[in-house]
This record gives C-alpha cells, structure tokens and sequence, in this order.
C-alpha cells in the first residue's frame, strides 16, 4: 500500500506542475457551467416571458366592451401580460404587431354583440407577431375561452328556448345569463404542492460541466500505466520490490485523488461565484464518489485495451463527450423520448443528474438510492471488464 501511494503522489505532483489539473478539472467546467447559466440560464428555469397585446374594438357593442375592459383588464391585473394597449383600427394594431412591439393583437369585428346575441356566426381575429410564437399562443388561448364562455352560455338559452317552444323574454335573458355565469364547472384545473426536482440553471450545468469534465480528467491517472510503458520506466517499477498490483493501485488513486479533488472545487466555486445550489452535502458527497468510481472504472477498461497512451486518451475522450450527450449534459434528454431516452440510462451522467434533482426535491440519502444504484453498477461492469486485461499492461 506504501508503494501505490508513493506511485499517486508522484503523479499528482507531475499534474500540479504541469497546470493540467488546474485547466481540465477546475476552469473548463467552471467557465463553460457560467457560459451555459448566462446564455441559457432564463429559459432553462421557465422564467416568465414578457408579452404585450394590443385590443381593437370595431363593434362598439356591449360584447367587444367586456372582451376589452373585463377580461384582457383581468388578464393584465393578474400579471399574465405586461400590458394591453387599445388602438381605434385594425391596421393600427397590426403596424405595431408587425414591429414587433406588440406580441399579439385581438379584433373584435363590426357587428359581434349582435352576432352573439342572435346566435349568428362572428370570431375575434388574433394577430400574431412571427417571432413571438409563445405570446400569440397565449392570445389565441384566451380568445379561444372567452368565445367558449360566450358559446356554453349560447347553448343553454337555446335549450331553454327549445324546451319551452318560445325564445325568452329580455327580462328573462338577463336573468338567466347572470345564473349562468354563476354556475361553477364541474371540471377545475389548478395546482398542487409537490417537491420540485428540477435543478436550475446554475446548478444544473454546473453539474453537467462538472460530471462530463470528471470523465476526462481520470485518464491522467491511469494513462500513466501505458506512458510507463511506453517510456521503458514501467519496468523499472515492476523490477522494484513491490507487486505489480501496487503500480495499478497507485495509479487508480491518482484518477481518483484527481476525480474528487476536481469534483469538490467545481462544487466549491460554483456555490459561491454562480450561486449553484447542490443540496444536502452528505447526499452529494455520495454521489460524487459514485461518479469517480464510475469514471475511473471506465478509464480503466479503456487504458486496458488500448495500445498506446495517445489511442486511450483519444478513446477516452470519444467516451466521455458520448455519454455526456447521451445523459443529458447539454440538453434535456427526456424530451426526445424514444431511443435517446433509453440509452440515456446506461449513462451515469443521467444518474447523477436524477439524483441532484432528488436531493433538490428534499430527498435524504435514502432517497437517492435509486440514482445511485445505477452509478455503481456501471463502474462494476467497466471495472471488471478492466481487470481481465490489466494484467497483461502491467506485464514486466
């Protein structure tokens, strides 16, 4: 055991003399975690998206009033847009829309109270600005409810009508209108309390840089089997009074040393400098040493069978950006679906992120377990596919 650790300590002290620790383990997943936060920070924690809409009211009627005042006010005064403004023509409305300082335009057209009132055939234009498709969604919607509303209350005067053979009286209209705008739906759609498993920005690609970086910075532990090799000083080391099983474990303690020494000053720096939030430590701390455990396993099946120290560092970089991809690192995986999907399982990458995400939601360390499961395992098959050819590269 002396012998592996003055092996590890050798090589950490080439790494920290070189910078190449200091560039791969620490500034690139740092830099690129702030690059993603600021770029992509306000979409990827659903912010809420400025939108304007603009009103033109052509049918002056007791309907197209409602329309403006009650329900785009209602929809103003609960912050659902940040503002309507109200124009007297179409082409008004549509000049602003088409410059895009309105996301979206209602017109009501000439002649809409009389068309609702007489059952006739009517519809509010919505006028969408191209490059702001989700603000001319949300109009759309709330057009679409409110001609909804406008047509259950239709229905049910014309049943009534149609029940009794003659069409009520105005006194009777007015009163059965207001009854039924009174009536609850039977049908309620709201919200509910739950844990929140989504990271945010900040976190989230602080983890993804730092988990796909992991991957890559392990191989300058165990590349150092085949550089040993290659430079003839493998066998001095193999000639020395130790077993050859001491060389391979000093230079997994090196990957390792280097994996948990990175994983920690990404989580460290990105806590304060991006204000990343990575959850209870203890719950953390295991699956970090899950992810090294997994990298390193990796490292290893590819520094066995490689041929030469440049094929493996190669192969561990095809590695490592694949299954980053795969597990979701730069985008959403679970929203492809399908095949994407499933493979993505097989990373620890995904795993690791789930099981931050269980962490964010509130889970203890129990409660990760079933992220954490996945991580090991994937370091076992990798680590023991790696012990049925390390020997042979240690070979004298």
């Amino acid at each position: 055991m002396r012998a592996a650790v003055l092996i590890a300590l050798k090589d950490l002290r080439q790494r920290v003399r070189d910078k190449s620790f200091f560039l791969w383990g620490i500034v690139a997943p740092v830099g690129l975690a702030a690059i993603f936060s600021l770029l992509l920070g306000s979409v990827a924690d659903g912010d809420s998206i400025s939108t304007t809409f603009g009103a033109v009211d052509l049918d002056g009627g007791e309907q197209g009033r409602v329309f403006v005042e009650e329900v785009l006010g209602a929809v103003e005064d609960a912050g659902v847009v940040d503002g309507i403004e109200v124009y007297g023509s179409r082409d008004a409305a549509e000049a602003e829309v088409s410059t895009g300082a309105l996301d979206a335009a209602f017109v009501i057209p000439e002649g809409f109270t009389a068309a609702v009132a007489s059952g006739g055939e009517t519809a509010i234009e919505v006028i969408g600005y191209i490059d702001s498709p989700i603000g001319t969604e949300v109009a759309r919607s709330i057009a679409t409810r409110y001609v909804g509303e406008v047509n259950g209350v239709g229905a049910a005067i014309g049943t009534v009508a149609a029940l009794e053979g003659a069409m009520p009286s105005q006194a009777d209209l007015d009163e059965m209108v207001s009854g039924i705008l009174q009536i609850s739906s039977p049908l309620r759609v709201g919200t509910i309390e739950a844990a929140d498993k989504e990271l945010e920005s900040s976190t989230f690609y602080s983890a993804a840089m730092a988990v796909m970086f992991l991957f890559l910075i392990v191989q300058f532990g165990v590349l150092g089997l085949l550089e040993e090799r290659e430079n003839g000083t493998l066998n001095r080391l193999l000639a020395a009074p130790m077993r050859r099983f001491s060389v391979v474990l000093g230079k997994a303690l090196t990957s390792f040393t280097i994996g948990v020494l990175s994983m920690t000053a990404v989580i460290v720096i990105t806590t304060f400098a991006l204000g990343a939030d990575w959850g209870d430590p203890i719950g953390v701390a295991v699956l970090v040493l899950a992810g090294v455990i997994a990298a390193l396993g990796l490292m290893m099946m590819v520094a066995a069978f490689a041929r030469t120290a440049e094929q493996a560092a190669n192969l561990q970089a095809i590695f490592g950006f694949l299954l980053a991809m795969l597990g979701g690192a730069f985008f959403p995986v679970a929203a492809a679906g399908g095949l994407v999907e499933t493979l993505s399982k097989i990373t620890p990458h995904a795993w690791f992120l789930r099981g931050l995400g269980d962490l964010a939601g509130g889970a203890g360390l129990s409660g990760i377990v079933g992220a954490l499961w996945p991580i090991l395992l994937f370091a076992a098959v990798t680590g023991g596919l790696a012990a049925i050819r390390l020997r042979k590269v240690v070979a004298p």
